[in-house]
């Protein structure tokens, strides 16, 4: 049961940021064969290898060809980003007394979580040289700031229901007055760069806490960024176990910007998708619209457990425990993508291949979340369904969720790749 749970926090704990989430990625596919592709490159695709593209350091698509020509397409997406704070561009603020970082938020975190933890930076860095400029990924592999709690003496509504104010009580302190200037030079020193080379940066706050495996027997555990590695990692091992199909093509994807709206270029709102998939079917003369019918899209993104001390918030009949299996999420205002038929051909998938489903839906009374699937298939027309682990405390810097369900999104996906689905002429899906 633990295997694929050690594994995966092993992938966090090298992935602090997108970059660092993709650079990850990129080596394992590295390992396993696959043979990167330069978007100002040529393609010349060989019939059952393997290749992956990067966008912009933070997304990556990878896709394993066919034997035989494109009849469909089965696609698994993720996102590599998570909730934090990223550094401005003026980044260091002297107090007189003390340094502090200058950082404003990215996407939606419960701030209070950040609080008295051990933090650090990483990113990436732009730097200039001889030979260009050029980025580099970076991680300060060391405890290096702190957001400090104000002290329940000068504080007495902290358990009141304290709102925090982003500008003013979530400034990481980084050090003494005498320390003012330097924060440059320490990133750069970690990246194996000279300071006065680097030309441009985006940094981000990462939670240094180390991730721990816990509970009655062991059932649990927990570590930054579970929502959403705990997906990409699962899905792109079911894609590397699954075994090469005959006619169909076989996409992993993992996109950056999901946790603000996937409208970047490097976001699942992109054209980048579908401009890959064209090139790869036009590589093989193939029309890719004649193909979408019949494809089918995995969105895999986190979703909330019921909640142990507060099962009230979730709805009675839709409640997934974790542990429990893929959890299907379904919303009637398309939220998620999740449809009668999505759910249904993913249903069977995972009957056949012995991986247990629960249900999803919100309140009635109560919005819920979004993910990447429903601002995907604006640009790939395809049935779509949309799948998560169950998880506590999703967009905490500290998240928990069940051991034996990293085995159950590794298995599920893994038979989601190896499924051909045929579409006949009356419109009969057949798996």
């Amino acid at each position: 049961m633990h295997v694929y749970t050690k594994q995966l926090l092993e992938f966090i704990e090298n992935s602090p940021t997108a970059y660092q989430a993709v650079d990850s990625s990129a080596k394992i596919l590295d390992e396993q064969g696959f043979v990167r592709l330069g978007a100002q490159d040529a393609w010349e695709l060989e019939a059952g290898k393997g290749y992956y593209t990067v966008q912009n350091g933070t997304s990556i698509i990878a896709f394993r060809m066919p034997a035989g020509k494109i009849d469909s397409v089965m696609l698994a997406a993720s996102h590599s980003d998570s909730p934090t704070f990223k550094l401005k561009a003026v980044c260091e603020a002297d107090t007189g007394d003390y340094v502090k970082l200058n950082t404003e938020r990215y996407g939606g975190m419960i701030l209070s979580t950040w609080l008295d933890k051990p933090l650090s930076l990483a990113g990436r860095l732009v730097v200039k040289g001889e030979q260009g400029i050029k980025t580099v990924s970076v991680k300060v592999d060391r405890d290096l700031v702190l957001i400090p709690n104000v002290a329940i003496h000068q504080n007495r509504k902290h358990n009141d229901g304290f709102a925090f104010n982003a500008q003013t009580d979530m400034m990481p302190l980084y050090g003494m007055s005498s320390a003012k200037g330097s924060l440059m030079a320490t990133v750069a020193e970690a990246a194996g760069v000279k300071a006065e080379d680097v030309v441009g940066s985006d940094l981000y706050l990462y939670n240094r806490t180390p991730a721990t495996i816990w509970g009655a027997d062991n059932a649990f555990f927990s570590a930054p960024r579970i929502d959403n590695l705990m997906c990409a990692y699962g899905t792109l091992q079911g894609f590397l176990q699954s075994a090469a199909a005959q006619n169909t093509l076989q996409v992993w994807a993992c996109f950056d910007n999901e946790e603000t709206g996937s409208r970047t270029k490097q976001g699942a709102g992109a054209l980048w998708m579908r401009d890959t998939l064209e090139r790869v079917c036009e590589g093989c003369g193939t029309d890719l619209r004649r193909v979408l019918p019949a494809s089918m899209m995995l969105s895999a993104d986190n979703a909330h457990a019921k909640h142990p001390n507060h099962p009230e918030l979730s709805d009675a009949q839709n409640a997934p425990r974790m542990g429990g299996g893929v959890v299907i999420k379904a919303n009637a205002s398309q939220s998620y993508a999740t449809d009668g038929i999505s759910c249904a051909i993913f249903s069977e998938i995972c009957k056949k291949a012995g991986v247990p489903t629960q249900s999803f839906a919100n309140r009635s009374d109560s919005p819920g979340g979004s993910t990447l699937g429903s601002i995907a298939d604006t640009l790939l027309p395809m049935n779509t369904v949309d799948i998560g682990m169950a998880q506590l405390a999703m967009h905490s810097s500290y998240e928990t969720a069940a051991c034996a369900d990293n085995a159950h999104v590794v298995n599920a996906s893994r038979a989601f790749f190896e499924t051909a689905i045929k579409l006949d002429a009356d419109g009969n899906y057949h798996i």
